[in-house]
């Protein structure tokens, strides 16, 4: 039927233009109540005869449909109940490492500037990473490793076959799945002495309460927008703030801490750029691998800071450029007019 076509084509648009599946699922919505009003006020008309089908056929198939997408939310759902948290085999923050544990990491206990005491603070720390995506993949991986020992991962998207040229923690069999949930899965599975909280949401300005209940904030969403409301957040709550962004072949990454003397976001990008001077990954492209790169310094300046080894990046921001192999730091300061934390 024509109409089954227009459906699918509306479906294909959305896919081409990557529009997140909650306005895709409502656009297909309205048009597909718009045939079965159509087809049932005006059944006579040419508009009607062309769409094929009556209203019931329409009914049927859209609750078919429903019923479908009602079974799908339920099992994301109790998926994401079961891991909500997860904790496996943790144990409590006061008692030493265990005998798995010892083994697990024994590559950091024999580092003069992590050893036992710093292992030990990477398992009473709790470490809150926004954006599930591709910064955040690297990053939740290597913390999970790592031994951090309360993670919350927070992330409003689906996994999508688009995201896995990059975003290396899901798999194609996910597709469609929370990224918090698929992601807290897959952490625990690479290390089962860690807590994983997913939230299968954003994190907003209103969330100080959630993000002072964390010792670090590592953000990796891929919107000026997202990255204002955390910063804000962050400010409120006291809360050291790490964030990365990249776009296509270049990258960067600094420590936001006007709490302890160091920039907030708004110091240093008090305005939104302009439409079409920061796109998004989806539309100006990004390699696959820079999210990796930048994604592993986020996760080795987390450790730095949460063990205390060496110097972290508050007051510096890092500028990575891929396609020339190049890095540099500059020096980035707090200022005193900011309307954030002024």
């Amino acid at each position: 039927m024509p109409g089954l076509w227009l459906l699918g084509g509306l479906g294909a648009l959305g896919l081409v233009l990557r529009l997140p599946g909650r306005i895709v699922l409502a656009m297909l919505f309205l048009l597909w109540a718009g045939i079965v009003l159509l087809l049932a006020l005006l059944p006579d008309i040419a508009a009607a005869q062309m769409v094929g089908g009556s209203a019931v056929h329409w009914l049927v198939g859209g609750g078919i449909v429903a019923l479908v997408l009602g079974y799908r939310a339920m099992l994301g759902r109790l998926r994401a109940h079961a891991i909500q948290p997860v904790q496996a085999t943790v144990r409590h923050d006061d008692e030493g490492l265990s005998d798995a544990e010892l083994d697990r990491y024994a590559r950091h206990l024999v580092l003069r500037e992590i050893g036992g005491p710093g292992q030990m603070r990477l398992r009473q720390a709790r470490v809150l990473i926004v954006g599930a995506g591709g910064l955040g993949a690297p990053v939740c991986l290597y913390l999970a490793g790592a031994g951090v020992g309360h993670i919350t991962v927070a992330d409003d998207d689906q996994v999508s076959l688009s995201n896995l040229q990059r975003q290396v923690i899901f798999r194609s069999d996910q597709r469609g799945e929370a990224k918090a949930s698929a992601a807290a899965g897959a952490m625990t599975a690479l290390n089962p002495h860690i807590a994983v909280t997913p939230l299968n949401r954003r994190v907003t300005a209103e969330d100080v309460d959630l993000i002072a209940g964390h010792d670090l904030v590592i953000d990796g969403t891929d919107s000026f927008a997202s990255r204002q409301q955390v910063n804000a957040a962050c400010v409120a709550a006291g809360v050291p703030l790490l964030a990365g962004s990249i776009t296509q072949w270049e990258g960067q990454l600094t420590l936001y801490d006007p709490a302890r003397g160091g920039p907030c976001l708004s110091c240093l990008f008090p305005q939104e750029p302009a439409a079409g001077l920061a796109p998004a990954c989806a539309e100006a492209g990004v390699v696959g691998a820079l999210p990796g790169v930048l994604g592993s310094l986020m996760a080795l300046e987390a450790i730095k800071l949460l063990t205390g080894a060496g110097q972290d990046l508050r007051g510096r921001l890092m500028l990575f450029d891929g396609l020339y192999g190049e890095n540099r730091t500059i020096s980035v300061t707090r200022r005193k007019d900011c309307a954030v934390c002024g």
